[in-house]
C-alpha cells in the first residue's frame, strides 16, 4: 500500500508523525519504506537519525533518480545506519525499516512526462517490495503533489492502493489551510481529476490527521486558571464547528495525536526507552502512533469513517 503524507503548511508535525508511525508500523512486523519527497527540504534523515543524511543524500537521492540520473535512488537501513543506540539493531519481530533519501541541495521542480513514468514504476518496485511505502510529500500546492498524482494515474498503478494522510495542527489557520490544500482550487482533489483520478474515489482515499492537540479537560491543564481553562474549551468548540463546516471534520478524520514535549523541541523518533526509561516523552504519544499505524492500513476503519 502507498500512503501519502501532505500538508498545506510547514511545522504541522507531518513528517515527524508519519515518521514515527512508519516506526511504529515496522515494530508491529511490518515491512516498511520510508520516500523523502520534502524536495525543497529533504531532512527526513534527522528524524531517523542518520547523520550521513541529515540534509539529504550526495550518493543519488530521489532527485537523481527522478532526473534518470542513477538507476535506483540510495536506500539506507536505519536499523542499521542510525547514529542512535536505541535505533541501532532490528528488534526481535520487528520489520525492515528503509528509509529513501532525497538529494542535498535539491529543490522543487515541475515533472516532465518521464519523470511521472520513473516514478510510477518506483512506487511499483517498492509496493511490491514492502508491505507499506510512506511518502512525504512537500507542504502546499507542490509540485511533489502534482507528480505522485499523476504517476498514480497511471493505468499500470491502477491496482495499487492509496491513500491520502493530510496533516493540520489544532488551530484556525491550519484547519482552513488543509481544507483548501484538499478541496480548493488547484488543490488534491481538482489536480487529481486533471490528471484522471476519479473525484469521489480520491476524495475516499483521503482522511486527516490533527497534531498537537490540546485536550481542554486534560489533568495536565489542571494548574491553569479557571478563566484560561473556559478559554481553551471555547477556543475547542469553535474549531470543532469550523472543522465540520470546511469538511475537516469528524467523518473526515482519521486520528488525532496529542501534544507532546519531546515533539516541540525535536523533531525526532519517540522510543519505548524515551517514555519508560528516561520519562520524557508521554505515554498518550506513543498510543496514537501505534493506533495511527493499524488504523491507516485497516480497510474497515475506512469505510466507516
Amino acid at each position: 500500500m502507498l500512503i501519502f503524507a501532505a500538508s498545506d503548511k510547514g511545522g504541522t508535525g507531518r513528517s515527524v508523525t508519519s515518521s514515527n508511525v512508519l516506526y511504529r508500523s515496522a515494530l508491529q512486523g511490518t515491512d516498511v519504506c520510508y520516500l523523502d519527497f520534502d524536495f525543497g527540504s529533504p531532512t527526513a534523515g534527522a528524524i531517523f537519525n542518520v547523520e550521513s543524511v541529515v540534509h539529504g543524500t550526495t550518493r543519488g537521492g530521489l532527485h537523481s533518480y527522478l532526473d534518470g540520473d542513477v538507476a535506483e535512488p540510495q536506500r539506507i537501513d536505519v536499523w542499521d545506519d542510525s547514529d542512535r543506540s536505541s535505533l541501532r539493531n532490528r528488534p526481535p519481530g520487528a520489520g525492515r525499516l528503509v528509509l529513501l533519501p532525497g538529494d542535498a541541495g535539491g529543490g522543487e521542480f515541475p515533472s516532465t512526462r518521464e519523470m511521472v513514468i520513473r516514478c510510477g514504476r518506483l512506487f511499483l518496485r517498492l509496493e511490491e517490495e514492502f508491505d507499506l511505502v510512506l511518502v512525504d510529500l512537500s507542504a502546499g500546492r507542490s509540485y511533489a503533489t502534482d507528480m505522485v498524482l499523476a504517476a498514480t494515474a497511471l493505468p499500470e498503478l491502477a491496482s495499487v492502493r492509496a491513500r491520502w494522510l493530510v496533516f493540520h495542527r489544532w488551530t484556525r489557520q491550519h484547519v482552513l489551510a488543509a481544507s483548501a490544500l484538499v478541496y480548493g482550487t488547484r488543490g488534491i482533489l481538482e489536480t487529481g481529476v486533471r490528471h484522471g483520478h476519479d473525484r469521489d474515489e480520491l476524495a475516499d482515499s483521503l482522511r486527516f490527521v490533527r497534531t498537537a492537540v490540546v485536550d481542554p479537560d486534560s489533568p495536565e491543564l489542571e494548574g491553569l486558571r479557571p478563566g484560561q481553562l473556559a478559554w481553551l474549551r471555547e477556543c475547542n468548540r469553535d474549531l470543532l464547528e469550523l472543522a465540520s463546516t470546511n469538511r475537516v471534520g469528524r467523518t473526515m478524520l482519521i486520528d488525532s495525536v496529542p501534544l507532546d514535549p519531546v515533539l516541540q523541541w525535536r523533531e525526532q523518533l519517540i522510543s519505548d526507552n524515551d517514555v519508560y526509561a528516561r520519562r520524557i516523552a508521554n505515554l498518550e504519544t506513543v498510543e496514537a502512533f501505534t493506533r495511527l499505524a493499524k488504523l491507516i492500513v485497516d480497510d474497515a476503519a475506512w469505510e466507516t469513517l
